[in-house]
Order: structure tokens, then C-alpha cells, then sequence
């Protein structure tokens, strides 16, 4: 049963989730992570180097997502972005590592010359997809990379092929996967639609000016771009129906946390879940190593009234045909026979027709074998050894005259 009976109405949509859920949900959440940041650990060991202040301001909040239907269209398991009222990166010290496509001379030129300063100050690094495969490549190489920036951007142009240039450094969690920025340049509409791009047409690169083909939008609004991405939450759906968003931390203000959950329900089903609502099942926030606590629950488990099968009755068999009726009623199936049509009517039986006996093919005699005789076999033995012995004896004899 939902915990929420009221509804919050916005412009667009309306949102079955009741604020003070919400914001109940992440009180007791916070109050709970600092209660367990203070207690002394269970196995007696005090790690003199730990604070709590500092464990309980770096201690995310995650919001998780169930749904009734997994997920799998490809457009849908995209990265993306839900920008946030109160973002996630505010510290002027965090570092920001910029992942381009070719060719990065463009895009550093424009971080040199045209960003603001402060701004400017955060971006460590700006390389592109050929050089990052070029420079990083081994594993430790990674994990320097890794732990060098806070922040990873990438170009959605070649964001789904960092998985390899990137490995399971990267990936293996998502705390600094990279979060997809839009670089590219819109195609010019004619009509409300976009202008198809001519056919032969290949960006070519020019080792003397990379910047004639780079194919980017306006410095300005790559600023934009990047502002919003620094603090937004990344949205990274797998095809199953279960997925998590980042949307604070523990050291915030509970009031904080609901209102950056209030926004990513909204964006995250009506741009990310397939037939939005009615596919939800329901919304949890959770710490790290904490309970999930609820949110939203749906009324509605089930997306399809025809699979729920009523108390009482057996669930109805999946095999279609005459093949169901033969298991039902006993009969073996055609396994391990050669395959014949089980809807082919049997062949008539063939008419015997009456053969004389003088036409019918005469039986072979069998052979009478000779009937054994041990005491005759034996005779003929003994016969042969005295002859043998005879001529041995004579032969002798003839030797010594």
C-alpha cells in the first residue's frame, strides 16, 4: 500500500509523491548515519585517523527505483544528467577532467581563452578519446587517472565507449563514472525539423587548424554545459528493475536531500522509465550501509492484470496447441522419435493378400553338425605319441651301432 494518499500537481505532471514522506524519509535517514558515524565500532578497534564529521559529510544518499518491467530500450539505458537545485559539487577545489572527441586542441583553446576563471580553475585536464586510449591504457595508469580528479565530463558523442578505454577502474562503482555533456553542434532545423547531414560527408582532420573541424556548439553555451553537469546526478538505468541516483549527502540538511529527491522523481520518470508511472513500483532512499527507507509505493504491482492469477485456480500453462492437451491427459510426447507433424493423420494399414504354399520362398536347411566323440579323439592321441615314441627309440639305436 502507498504511505502517500496526497498528490503534488506541477505544470507539466502530476507526482503521487506526498512531500513530507519525503522529507520524514530523509530525517530519519540523516539522524541515523550520524547515530552510527558516533557509536564505537562493534569490533572494539577505533580507528584514530577517522572523524565523524568528515565520514558523515562524505557519506552519500542514494534514491533507488523499482519498477514492474525491466527496462531494455537501448534509448532509455543511455548516461544522462538530472541538473539539481542544490548540486552535488560545490567546492571551488574540485578538480574536473574533461573527455572529448577528437580533436581536444579545440576544446583547450576554448578552456584557456574563454572560460570564466573560476571555472577555469577547476578543469585539470581536457584530452580526447585517442589520446586517452594512448596514455591510459594500463591499469595503473587508470587508477592514477582516478584518483588525480572529483569530477569526470565526457562527450555524449563516445560516452558508451569508455567502458573499454576506461575499465573496470571506472565502472566497477559509480562514484566517478564520467557524466555525459552535450559538445556537438545542433543541426541547423528548417520547418521545426533537423536538416539531414549530406551523404559523403566525413569530418576530416587538419593537423594545421583543428579547429575548423571540430564540430562544436558555441563557447558559451559549452559553459553552460559544463556548469550543470559539475553538480548535476548522473543517471545510468541497467536493464533490470532496480536502479539508484545520488541525489546528496549525509552532512546535509534533511530539507536539502528531499527537495534534490522532489526533482529527480519528476525527471527520472518522465525522461528515463518507459510508460512513466504506471511502471513505477516504488521509491526508496538509503545510505550506503542503511535500511532502505520508503518513499512512494504503488497500489498497482503488477503492469499486466492478465498474468495475476486469482486465489484458487492453477496457473495456466505456457504451451500452446494439441501439445498441452497430450500432456494433460497422459500421453507421452514425440521425444527422442524422428519429428513427424502431431497433427497428421496415421497412414491406413496395408491389405494382406493370401500366398500358396508352393510360391512362398523355401527355408534354408540348417547344417547337422557331427556329434563330439571325446573317447575316440583321445584313442587317436595316444596312438600318435607310440608311433613317435617307436620312431625315437629306433633312431637311437641307429646312432650308438
Amino acid at each position: 500500500m502507498s504511505p502517500s494518499t496526497a498528490v503534488t500537481k506541477t505544470a507539466e505532471t502530476t507526482v503521487p509523491v506526498n512531500p513530507d514522506q519525503t522529507l520524514k524519509a530523509c530525517k530519519a535517514l540523516v539522524a541515523h548515519i550520524k547515530k552510527a558515524a558516533a557509536a564505537p565500532p562493534k569490533d572494539g578497534k577505533q580507528n584514530l585517523l577517522a572523524d565523524a564529521e568528515t565520514t558523515v559529510a562524505e557519506t552519500p544518499v542514494w534514491l533507488t527505483l523499482t519498477t514492474k518491467n525491466h527496462i531494455h530500450e537501448n534509448n532509455r539505458l543511455q548516461p544522462g544528467k538530472i541538473a539539481l537545485p542544490n548540486p552535488l559539487n560545490t567546492s571551488e577545489e574540485v578538480s574536473v577532467c574533461l573527455i572529448t572527441a577528437d580533436p581536444q586542441r579545440y576544446y583547450k583553446n576554448a578552456v584557456a581563452d574563454e572560460f570564466p576563471e573560476e571555472l577555469r580553475k577547476k578543469i585539470g585536464r581536457v584530452i580526447d578519446l585517442s589520446h586517452l586510449k594512448a596514455k591510459f591504457k594500463a591499469y595503473e595508469a587508470q587508477r592514477k587517472l582516478f584518483s588525480e580528479h572529483d569530477v569526470f565530463l565526457a562527450d555524449d558523442r563516445i560516452i558508451n565507449r569508455l567502458p573499454k578505454a576506461l575499465g573496470k577502474t571506472f565502472y566497477k562503482t559509480t562514484t566517478k563514472r564520467p557524466i555525459p555533456v552535450v559538445l556537438m553542434a545542433q543541426r541547423e532545423k528548417v520547418d521545426g525539423k533537423r536538416v539531414a547531414v549530406p551523404k559523403g560527408f566525413m569530418v576530416k582532420k587538419n593537423k594545421r587548424d583543428p579547429t575548423e573541424t571540430a564540430n562544436a556548439r558555441p563557447t558559451p553555451e559549452i559553459v553552460k554545459e559544463v556548469e550543470k553537469a559539475i553538480g548535476a546526478a548522473l543517471v545510468h538505468l541497467t536493464p533490470s528493475t532496480n536502479t539508484a541516483v545520488k541525489v546528496g549527502y549525509a552532512g546535509w540538511e534533511p530539507e536539502k536531500i528531499a527537495e534534490n529527491i522532489t526533482v529527480v522523481v519528476k525527471e527520472l520518470v518522465e525522461r528515463f522509465v518507459p510508460q512513466k508511472w504506471n511502471n513505477v513500483r516504488s521509491f526508496y532512499v538509503k545510505g550506503p550501509e542503511t535500511a532502505a527507507l520508503p518513499v512512494y509505493q504503488t497500489d498497482e504491482l503488477w503492469l499486466d492484470e492478465s498474468k495475476v492469477v486469482p486465489n484458487g485456480q492453477e496457473k495456466p500453462s505456457a504451451l500452446p496447441g494439441k501439445r498441452e492437451q497430450k500432456l494433460v491427459t497422459g500421453e507421452k510426447p514425440n521425444i527422442g522419435k524422428k519429428r513427424k507433424s502431431l497433427d497428421a493423420e496415421p497412414e491406413p494399414a496395408a491389405e494382406e493378400v493370401p500366398v500358396a504354399k508352393e510360391d512362398r520362398p523355401k527355408k534354408k536347411a540348417k547344417k547337422v553338425l557331427p556329434e563330439s566323440n571325446d573317447d575316440k579323439l583321445d584313442k587317436e592321441i595316444a596312438e600318435r605319441k607310440a608311433r613317435l615314441k617307436k620312431q625315437k627309440a629306433s633312431a637311437k639305436k641307429a646312432v650308438e651301432i
